[in-house]
């Protein structure tokens, strides 16, 4: 394993006016993550913020609200990925409750659309005749402006909602709702692409309510909600206050088997049991497999999946987008072989490489790169671009994964400023974006990359660290604790699920499945044994049985042959001495 610097999360010195039913080890974490009061742990659907604090959802709301009057013709604009999957399942099954009577759906195509609303989409539509009178765009349309000039020119009236960085110019949509839009006072800026959905939702109903024009029985939303937490934790949104209690009232539906049949059907493809799941399983687990539709066919079978009623269909469709998942896997992984061979060649020694780091080869997949950007910028951790060769033969398209400290948008747009033209187009977060360039300027925006990340960090930044919580007590270090911390989350971006480390003797040591370390461990200070394991470490290992090792891990419940045993998810771990 690459060394790392292990720091540890700083703890509040006092936390006794508040969480006094609490065990001090929550306590403890729940502090280290800024929590301040018991109100921030409430995760009932009344402790979210109101929707009527979103800037332009009152205009939203007249229109949708006009359609469902008026038996207008209602298109959902969504994106190729896991929010953009769930949030147009949460439009679609929610203004067909709330009485829309015809709402469909379109999803660019990542490779021969691009991302977002394009005057080719809206020129498609008119040619196969299936214009509609209101187009709502879920998790973008924040920068379509030529999509949304193009929809209005054909009569189309749009509401967008979305969630990402508004340029310096806005649509000119007959509303627009995003919280990070100028002068939207909402306060949970952090909210996903189908939180965003959701909250239009919920002004529609009472609207609507108000107009005593619902559905009886009144529609309940509550049901869309273990949508709402699959796209908030796949998007890796930060899980302020308002997420988490998104989170929760999702993951709560999902183990009691009230969740989509897609959901439920993509934790049996991937062997999880649906009563027991985490926020973590919606990352790593259902996450990846929806997101494969997109990356490497379309996103419409994964949003299939999500609408379908059907048990047994939601179960085919699963199937399917668990074989996408597993290309999806091989593809990345002869990638990740071909960037480690680019990697080599620029430079002998890490401390040689540029800051920011743009790599292409021709036969990176477009859907793949993101994936791969990742995976590059954890190892070096360096902000990194990949890009793929765009279907039109002269153009690169890129996906970054930044690190901390470096507010990746803000960085492209200090490119764009300083090199105007040089991206033909570029949007996204703090932590990931994407853009395009053309192939003949792929050395000078590495120059202008490197340099814009340069002015911005500094050599401390690019040294790896890893935060922990510092270490559990032998004591801590049991069944009872790991149950625990599954069930105290929802853990996620910015929440960090809890991570520990200390001091072990290492008892035995051994491969197994070719690139896995199974470990046998004890606590320095004594206590019992433990079985620990370390996931794709490879099979050169140093002897930790001789030195012993300073580990970060997760306790976590084991379960083998009908026994369930405390066992540690090593993240790193290191010779002591």
């Amino acid at each position: 394993m690459t060394p790392k610097k292990i720091l540890r999360r700083p703890q509040p010195a006092d936390t006794s006016s508040w969480g006094q039913s609490l065990p001090p080890i929550l306590r403890r974490l729940y502090a280290a993550r800024g929590v301040q009061s018991d109100d921030q742990l409430q995760y009932t659907l009344k402790h979210l913020a109101s929707p009527m604090q979103l800037r332009g959802i009152d205009r939203a709301v007249e229109l949708l609200a006009d359609a469902v009057v008026q038996k207008q013709r209602v298109m959902i604009l969504g994106d190729f990925d896991a929010d953009g999957a769930t949030s147009t399942a949460v439009a679609m099954l929610g203004l067909s409750m709330l009485g829309v009577p015809s709402v469909d759906f379109r999803v660019p195509s990542r490779f021969s659309d691009g991302y977002g609303l394009t005057p080719g989409i809206i020129h498609r539509l008119q040619e196969e005749g299936e214009l509609p009178d209101l187009l709502v765009t879920v998790d973008n349309g924040i920068s379509a402006i030529e999509g949304v000039r193009a929809a209005r020119e054909l009569g189309i009236k749009v509401v967008v909602t979305d969630h990402h960085l508004a340029g310096e110019e806005l649509p000119d949509a007959d509303a627009i709702v995003n919280p990070n839009q100028p002068g939207c006072p909402f306060l949970s800026k952090n909210a996903a692409g189908v939180g965003v959905m959701f909250y239009v939702l919920t002004a529609l109903r009472k609207h609507l309510r108000d107009r005593n024009l619902l559905p009886n029985p009144e529609p309940n939303l509550g049901t869309l909600l273990d949508l709402v937490a699959l796209g908030t934790v796949a998007d890796v949104v930060p899980l302020d206050h308002n997420n988490r209690i998104f989170v929760e009232q999702g993951i709560r539906r999902i183990r009691k088997g009230e969740a989509r049949p897609g959901i439920l059907a993509l934790l049996k493809v991937a062997g999880r049991d649906h009563t027991e799941i985490s926020s973590t399983d919606l990352g790593f687990v259902v996450g990846p497999r929806l997101n494969a539709a997109g990356r490497l066919d379309d996103m419409s079978i994964g949003i299939a999946c999500l609408l379908v009623d059907s048990p047994d269909e939601a179960l085919r469709l699963a199937q399917e987008l668990d074989t996408f998942n597993r290309e999806r896997r091989t593809i990345e992984k002869d990638m990740k072989s071909q960037a480690q061979e680019l990697l080599a060649s620029m430079s002998l020694d890490i401390d040689g490489l540029p800051w920011g780091l743009a790599l292409f080869d021709q036969d990176w997949h477009q859907g793949v790169i993101g994936i791969l950007a990742a995976r590059i910028r954890e190892q070096t951790h360096r902000p990194t671009i990949a890009f793929a060769p765009d279907d039109d033969g002269v153009s690169l398209k890129g996906s970054a994964r930044s690190i901390p400290g470096l507010h990746i948008r803000d960085a492209l747009a200090v490119v764009d400023a300083k090199s105007p033209g040089l991206m033909k187009k570029y949007g996204g977060h703090a932590m990931a974006a994407g853009m395009t360039i053309a192939r003949d300027d792929l050395e000078l925006f590495g120059k202008a990359f490197d340099q814009a990340v340069r002015d911005t960090l500094t050599p401390e930044d690019l040294e790896a660290a890893i935060v922990t919580d510092g270490p559990l007590a032998s004591a801590e270090l049991n069944l009872d604790t790991a149950y625990l911390l599954k069930r105290s989350g929802p853990w996620g971006q910015h929440f960090p699920e809890p991570l520990f480390d200390g001091e072990f003797k290492v008892v035995s040591q051994r491969i197994v499945g070719e690139n896995h370390l199974k470990l046998v461990l004890q606590p320095a200070e004594g206590g019992g044994i433990i079985d620990a394991i370390a996931f794709n470490t490879g099979p050169e290992v140093p002897d930790y049985t001789r030195s012993g090792a300073r580990v970060v891990y997760k306790p976590d419940a084991n379960t083998f042959r009908g026994r369930t045993n405390l066992q540690l998810m090593v993240d790193y771990l290191e010779p002591l001495g």
